[in-house]
C-alpha cells in the first residue's frame, strides 16, 4: 500500500475516530505538546521576536520530526502506517470536541441561561463573556466554529495529505504555538511573533480549502460567494476573513462587529452585513452542521489529492 492510499485510508479512520471517540480523555498528545512548549518558554522567553522565533522553531519543528520518525519507524508495515496514520489524525483534529463544546453554549442559550453560557464559552474561545448579550454569545460560538473548522479540522488534513503524519504533527503544533503565545498581549507581542506569523502562512491553504467547501456545503452558495468576494479582505486575520466570511454567507448571518479579548477591545468590520441578520441561538447548530459537512468534504478532497498525486509520481519514476 503507497503512502498516499495510507494517507487516505488512515485520516479516514481517524477522522471516524474523533467522530465517535471525541478526543482522548486522558494523555492527549497536544496537551503534552502545550505543556512542553511552555516549559520551553519559561526557559526561552525574551521581549525580542528573535527568541521567539527559535521556540517556535524547536517546538514546531520538534512536533513535525517526532513525527517523521515514528512514520519512518513503521514505514516497512503498511498496517503499522494506517496505524499511526489514523491515531495521529484522530489527535489532532478535533472537530467532534468543538461542535460538542459549541452545542453545549446553544441549548444553554435557547433554555433562557444566558449566565451558563458565557460561563462555557471561554471553553471555546478567548472571548471576553461578561458583557455579552445572548446574540453576542451566539455570534462568538459561531466564528468560533467556522474558525476552528479551518484550524482544528481542513488545515491539518491538507498538511496530511501534503507530508503525512509530519505534515499533521507539524500543522497541529504551529496551531497550538499560535494560540499559546501568538496574540498580541504585552508579553508576547515580540516573542510570539514569528508563531503567528507561521501560522498564517500555514492556515493559509486550509482557510482557503474550508471557505470553498463552505461556500458549495451552505445553504446560499451565491450568498457565501458574494460576503467571501466582498468582506473577506476586511478581517484583521489572512486565513478567518475568508473563513468568518463565507459562514456568514451561507448561513444568511452578520458575523464580526466589536469584540473584546482580556479586556482589549477590538472592533472589526461587520461580515455579509449587506444581507445578513443578527446571529441567534438556532444558528449554533446550523453552523455545526455546516463544520461537519465541510469537514467531510475536505477530508474527500484531501485523500482524492493524495492518490492523485501518488500516481503521477509513480508514472514518473515508471
Amino acid at each position: 500500500m503507497g503512502a498516499d492510499r495510507v494517507f487516505a485510508y488512515g485520516a479516514a479512520a481517524g477522522l471516524l475516530g474523533d467522530l465517535l471517540l471525541g478526543d482522548p480523555r486522558r494523555g492527549h498528545p497536544v496537551a503534552a505538546f502545550g505543556r512542553a512548549a511552555g516549559a520551553a518558554e519559561r526557559v526561552l522567553w525574551r521581549d525580542h521576536r528573535g527568541w521567539g522565533a527559535l521556540h517556535t522553531a524547536l517546538c514546531a519543528g520538534g512536533a513535525a520530526a517526532l513525527g517523521a520518525a515514528a512514520a519512518r519507524a513503521v514505514r516497512s508495515s503498511p498496517a503499522a502506517s494506517l496505524a499511526l496514520t489514523s491515531a495521529a489524525t484522530w489527535a489532532v483534529v478535533g472537530g467532534t470536541s468543538l461542535a460538542r463544546e459549541a452545542r453545549t453554549i446553544g441549548r444553554a442559550l435557547e433554555a433562557g441561561d444566558i449566565e451558563a453560557a458565557r460561563a462555557r464559552l471561554p471553553h471555546l474561545c478567548g472571548r471576553d463573556p461578561r458583557f455579552l448579550d445572548a446574540d453576542g454569545v451566539a455570534r462568538a460560538v459561531v466564528e468560533s466554529v467556522a474558525e476552528n473548522t479551518s484550524d482544528a479540522v481542513v488545515g491539518a488534513l491538507v498538511w496530511g495529505a501534503v507530508a503525512g503524519v509530519p505534515g499533521l504533527a507539524g500543522f497541529r503544533a504551529v496551531n497550538t504555538l499560535d494560540a499559546m503565545v501568538g496574540h498580541k498581549s504585552p508579553r508576547h507581542r515580540r516573542f510570539g511573533w514569528a508563531a503567528a506569523r507561521l501560522d498564517d502562512v500555514a492556515g493559509w491553504p486550509g482557510a482557503r480549502l474550508t471557505a470553498v467547501l463552505a461556500t458549495v456545503a451552505g445553504g446560499d452558495p451565491r450568498g457565501a460567494a458574494r460576503a467571501w468576494r466582498a468582506d473577506a479582505r476586511l478581517h484583521p486575520s489572512p486565513n478567518a476573513g475568508p473563513v468568518e466570511a463565507a459562514f456568514a454567507g451561507a448561513l444568511g448571518v452578520r458575523l464580526g462587529g466589536t469584540l473584546s479579548y482580556a479586556g482589549r477591545v477590538e472592533h472589526r468590520p461587520v461580515l455579509n452585513g449587506a444581507s445578513g441578520r443578527a446571529v441567534r441561538a438556532g444558528d449554533i447548530d446550523r453552523a455545526v452542521r455546516l463544520s461537519r459537512r465541510v469537514g467531510w468534504l475536505a477530508l474527500g478532497t484531501c485523500a482524492a489529492a493524495s492518490v492523485v498525486r501518488g500516481r503521477l509520481t509513480k508514472g514518473r519514476t515508471s
